[in-house]
């Protein structure tokens, strides 16, 4: 005589809460007391399982008290408790132990930023994880969605130009443009109005578009004025030891200039500039992950923020 395979989906959570109390108790009664059930519940999940395995599983006991799984349902006993082990082991909170944590860690980011909390950011790690990797990469903006999406990129770093509407964000720093020159630069330190600045060459800054032209232009170009650029380059990191060996001035951000006063000297544009906010996005669906959190707030840190 065959029998017909049970269907897996006739088998819900209630009925393997219910094998495992029987199989415990051995007391109709007492089960259903510890699922928290009436009795007439209990017996009514009994009589599905009774359907589902055709088998009676359970028969009252000979001595009147309580009832007795038989040997199909003593057979079902490691199966229920490994299936609730299962179970609760998937509904425990996921960890992160950073200290133990082999890990490489992407973040995205261009060189200004990377400037301001790449020295930061790895001592802080090698000290609290000495096995995390970090690995900084240039966006590629059509790509960074995608990469984001699908975990390529942990961590975007940068401003809110080149993040996506859909990423959750957070401030990091805010910072402002400032403009430098060489010391002992032949023009010497007095104030600069802008015609002079225009007249003066210029180091610009630029990874796309056109070479000659960045940010600053643009906002030039809205005051009807040009400065005079003759150099540019790709590298924030480049364009300070640049001008430092010349007569060329650059403006870029003031927290990266002011690391390099011993060669420098640093002053305001001559004309009003937005500020600059550089903010940390992450994928809302790693907005709960420990991982990205432990990241999160290791960059927070190394931007001198409050985690």
């Amino acid at each position: 005589m065959t029998h017909n395979k049970m269907p897996s989906s006739d088998m819900d959570m209630d009925l393997i809460l219910t094998l495992d109390a029987l199989l415990r108790d051995q007391n109709i009664t007492h089960a259903a007391a510890r699922l928290g059930i009436s009795q007439p519940a209990m017996s009514a999940r009994l009589a599905r399982l009774r359907v589902l395995f055709n088998e009676p599983l359970f028969i009252p006991s000979p001595h009147g008290r309580g009832v007795l799984p038989t040997p199909r349902a003593e057979a079902l006993r490691p199966q229920v408790a490994t299936v609730l082990q299962g179970i609760s082991a998937m509904l425990e909170p996921t960890t992160f132990n950073a200290h133990n944590s082999t890990r490489t860690f992407v973040i995205a980011l261009h060189e200004n930023p990377a400037l301001m909390l790449g020295a930061e950011l790895q001592n802080q790690i090698s000290s609290a994880a000495p096995g995390i990797r970090l690995r900084f990469a240039l966006p590629e903006t059509p790509l960074l969605p995608a990469q984001m999406e699908n975990g390529d990129v942990d961590i975007y770093v940068g401003v809110n130009a080149g993040a996506h509407d859909a990423w959750v964000r957070r401030k990091l720093f805010d910072d402002e443009y400032a403009t430098a020159q060489r010391k002992g630069h032949p023009r010497g330190t007095g104030p600069m109005d802008l015609e002079s600045y225009c007249s003066l060459s210029h180091l610009v800054v630029s990874s796309e578009g056109d070479p000659f032209a960045g940010f600053v232009d643009q906002h030039l170009a809205g005051l009807g004025h040009q400065r005079n650029v003759v150099m540019s380059t790709q590298s924030y990191a480049m364009a300070p030891a640049i001008v430092a060996g010349t007569d060329l001035l650059c403006t870029l951000p003031r927290r990266m200039l002011l690391r390099f006063t011993q060669t420098l000297d640093i002053f305001p544009p001559p004309l009003d500039l937005p500020p600059i906010v550089i903010g940390m996005y992450w994928h809302p669906k790693n907005s709960q992950d420990p991982a990205n959190r432990w990241l999160r707030e290791q960059l927070l840190q190394a931007a001198g923020r409050q985690v």
